[in-house]
């Protein structure tokens, strides 16, 4: 039986490593190819067959649900399995997705297991499961069964708590740098606040720094650590017109906001792996618009 053949299609090209090894490290004999954005997606599906495309949606030149309408309309493509995978979790969002024809729905950041359910769902019901099952059995790592709370990192890296909080990086735009708050005190919050989607759960974050690579965020500590590489997702929104941006990325580093191991919040730098160009622009115009000051708290 020829081997199972799965387009990866995302903008951002950590995601597409990210998923195709996940799928590699769960599926040993599946063949795996990626496209940038839809309108390559387009041209390799006109010109072979595939039996599974995960899509994101928000991408340049052609998004995902322009790319899942094309599919429906060509006789080939109308009954092959289409799964989005994006930060577009909406309840319109996903009636859209459906109503045009997606096979499946993954929500970012997820998890391992999330993502090779979904695959599996949809290999299913076009019979191609099996084989993959059987290969996967003999080759799959142990360790990726327990690996519920990693996006798609293929492992863990160890939580840094350095002796004092890092100043930010060059060239993001904030306040000087920041200090530890008092042991009994919290970082300032009421204005500058976002929303951080992690694999294990969702954290409320003050956004201390913002540049269009990265955010410098802090959370409150919690059982679960957050981990370095994480996938997540970053809900901002600006005060004036409430407009939201999603904006994907992944944990750079994790340290502790307080000069001490059991700190009761965390620092973490967020990168973008975004190349959306509306998003980048909505950063530019937050920076442009001395959001530093107007949107951003300053060190405590």
């Amino acid at each position: 039986m020829s081997k199972v053949s799965v387009l990866v299609v995302d903008d951002a090209s950590f995601i597409r490593d990210l998923v195709k090894k996940c799928l590699r490290n769960y599926f040993p004999g599946m063949r795996i190819e990626d496209a940038i954005n839809g309108r390559k997606a387009q041209a390799m599906l006109a010109k072979e067959a595939f039996d599974l495309v995960l899509c994101d949606w928000e991408m340049p030149e052609m998004s995902g649900l322009e790319l899942l309408t094309w599919c429906r309309e060509q006789d080939s493509l109308k009954a092959m399995p289409f799964v989005m995978v994006t930060s577009r979790g909406d309840k319109e969002n996903v009636v859209q997705a459906i109503q045009a024809g997606v096979s499946g729905y993954v929500s970012k950041p997820f998890t391992n297991e999330q993502l090779i359910t979904k695959v599996k769902q949809a290999l299913h019901k076009v019979g191609k499961l099996d084989a993959l099952i059987n290969v996967a059995a003999t080759k799959t790592s142990p360790a990726f069964a327990n690996d519920s709370l990693a996006a798609l990192t293929g492992g863990k890296a160890p939580v840094v708590t350095p002796t004092a909080a890092p100043a930010p990086s060059k060239g993001l735009l904030s306040s000087p740098p920041v200090k530890a708050p008092a042991a009994s005190s919290a970082p300032t919050s009421g204005r500058g606040q976002g929303q951080l989607r992690l694999p294990n759960g969702i954290a409320q974050c003050v956004i201390k720094a913002l540049s269009l690579k990265e955010a410098l965020l802090v959370i409150k500590r919690t059982e679960t650590l957050p981990q370095i590489l994480d996938s997540a997702v970053l809900d901002l929104e600006q005060g004036d017109n409430a407009e939201i941006a999603r904006l994907n990325g992944y944990l750079h580093a994790v340290v502790a906001h307080e000069p001490k191991p059991d700190s009761d919040w965390l620092q973490l730098t967020f990168r973008f792996v975004d190349q959306d160009a509306q998003k980048l622009d909505y950063i530019s115009r937050l920076i442009a618009r001395g959001t530093a000051q107007k949107h951003f708290i300053p060190g405590a």
